[in-house]
């Protein structure tokens, strides 16, 4: 079946690599810009979350809306207005998005949205699945008002998919470019004590994740987008050194030096998620890349 899908966050990285794929199998797609541009095969609207303002004809046509806007946690130190502007352009942006469709005429019947493994906060080794309560924190705060403001589109009669992300692992965006940095450069070493989980994904599977929920109508509810074996920080920077052929210091980066140049964004790099895939691998989800190592290696090879 072909859809029309309305793309929200379409020039991060996992919404450039989803539109691809999305015109790659045939569904037509069109995306909500605050900018002006012109993308191949994409139609683009306007909307400017701010000022509540929105381009009513984005909606004409579409089935499924896939929204990943938000602003970049890691894009500037956590300030209160920082964190403010954070939660808001997640909440906000969602209201939009059910106000605009509560006062017209559509057809849209799902809604599947970005979350993250944030929502968890610090765990330690505690198996994660979709039913552990939210943790304490920024993060954690920030997630459940994101998922709150996602599920009242309930209200709508929407089928709503919740996507926790974990670290998205490509070679040119996201983490896995400043993780890589210092290991080029021969600085390379675990972060604080090195044992925390890092719940990680490929971008191939967190990709193919959203076309697996818009495309079976019986996946609804909230699923950790994350690979079935989360590894420590230090597993990773090894696994990093032994494919860019770069030795790892036998310290780690103690986190005072962490908190001292991060303040409070430090807990995204030392916090520990140990996740569990279980919930989207019983709906018949198969992962491309279940190892780490076979990961970076497609990655960097």
């Amino acid at each position: 079946m072909r859809n029309h899908v309305l793309l929200t966050g379409a020039t991060g990285m996992v919404g450039t690599a989803l539109i691809k794929k999305l015109l790659q199998e045939g569904h037509q797609v069109s995306i909500l810009s605050r900018h002006q541009q012109k993308i191949s095969g994409v139609n683009v609207f306007l909307w400017d979350v701010q000022k509540a303002a929105i381009d009513e004809s984005a909606f004409q046509g579409v089935t499924t809306i896939i929204h990943l806007a938000g602003e970049n946690i890691a894009d500037g130190k956590w300030t209160e207005k920082r964190k403010k502007e954070i939660i808001n352009s997640r909440v906000e942006s969602t209201a939009l998005l059910y106000q605009t469709l509560g006062k017209i005429k559509h057809d849209v019947s799902s809604f599947i949205s970005a979350s993250a493994v944030g929502y968890y906060g610090d765990c330690g080794d505690e198996i994660l699945t979709e039913e552990t309560p939210a943790g304490f924190g920024f993060l954690p705060e920030c997630c459940v008002a994101w998922e709150k403001s996602v599920d009242r589109g309930k209200t709508l009669g929407l089928r709503i998919v919740k996507l926790r992300t974990g670290v998205v692992l490509s070679k040119k965006q996201g983490a896995l470019p400043a993780m890589a940095q210092p290991i080029k450069f021969f600085a390379g070493a675990p972060l604080g004590t090195g044992t925390q989980w890092v719940p990680w994904i490929h971008l191939d599977d967190m990709v193919s994740m959203y076309m697996y929920a818009l495309k079976d109508i019986t996946i609804m509810g909230t699923f950790n987008a994350c690979a079935p074996y989360p590894v420590t920080n230090a597993t990773l920077t090894k696994a990093l050194g032994t494919v860019l052929h770069r030795p790892i210091w036998p310290f780690s980066v103690p986190s005072k030096i962490l908190e001292l140049l991060l303040g409070e964004m430090s807990v995204v790099a030392l916090s520990s998620t140990n996740t569990s895939a279980q919930k989207i691998l019983n709906t018949g989800f198969s992962f491309k890349f279940n190892q780490l190592e076979a990961a970076l290696s497609d990655i960097y090879n």
